[in-house]
């Protein structure tokens, strides 16, 4: 059972985009390929994992290591593009995200968007759901560190603040699904729960592990602010 509002834990979750809400990689992968074989160069499977849940500027530096001859903003906007064409054509949503969204903003409790996707990306998957969930967006061309620096987090717990000045770190879970993207929510100081999509997770202790979002509840993200970090996140 729901606790009350005033009496609940959890004032908001802050939810990574690319492989969480979405299962974007495969367009981004799709796109780094035809970027690079454009200049004629390869691009593997071992170099794609390498970007997964990374800056935009961080993977505009490999493209450029690859081959891509052309300036870091010109790879971002170039790859932007094509995965947002791919998205107008289809959102392929992941497991469980959208049904927790709903669950959260029937309940009241807020939600951040914190992505290293730029803001026309974003703003392409937002307007796709059908409620207006996310009353914060933190992109990847808002902030000056991207992913696995905690800046993004710490600046979406900082503008969700801005209405109430008593929410703090304890009150707010992130979800993640890549190594950069676990780090960064760890190294804020959130309870961060992991759903490993593309690339594997290791269960050290330091965030929650579950294999899927699917069937998840509010209930449980608040139990895990109940749960003391020193102790290890419980199995799930």
């Amino acid at each position: 059972m729901r606790l009350p509002a005033s009496e609940s834990p959890l004032k908001a979750v802050l939810w990574d985009m690319d492989g969480t809400i979405v299962d974007t990689e495969p367009y981004w992968i799709a796109a780094e390929h035809a970027l690079v074989e454009a200049h004629g160069g390869t691009w593997s499977h071992e170099q794609a994992m390498q970007l997964v849940g990374q800056s935009l500027t961080f993977s505009a530096g490999l493209l450029q290591q690859a081959g891509v001859k052309l300036e870091i903003r010109e790879i971002i906007d170039s790859l932007t593009a094509e995965v947002i064409s791919s998205v107008r054509q289809q959102v392929p949503w992941r497991p469980g995200a959208r049904e927790l969204l709903e669950e959260l903003h029937q309940a009241g409790v807020r939600c951040a968007l914190v992505t290293m996707s730029e803001g026309p990306l974003a703003r392409q998957v937002v307007d796709s759901l059908p409620r207006p969930y996310f009353e914060i967006l933190v992109t990847g061309d808002t902030v000056a560190r991207g992913k696995p620096h905690p800046e993004a987090y710490l600046t979406a717990v900082e503008l969700l603040q801005e209405r109430d000045p008593e929410l703090g770190i304890h009150h707010c879970v992130a979800l993640e699904d890549s190594v950069p993207g676990v780090a960064a929510a760890v190294a804020s100081g959130v309870a961060t729960v992991a759903v490993p999509h593309i690339v594997p997770l290791p269960d050290d202790g330091s965030y929650a592990l579950w294999e899927s979002l699917a069937g998840r509840s509010l209930a449980e993200l608040e139990a895990l602010l109940e749960t003391a970090p020193a102790a290890g996140y419980p199995r799930g």
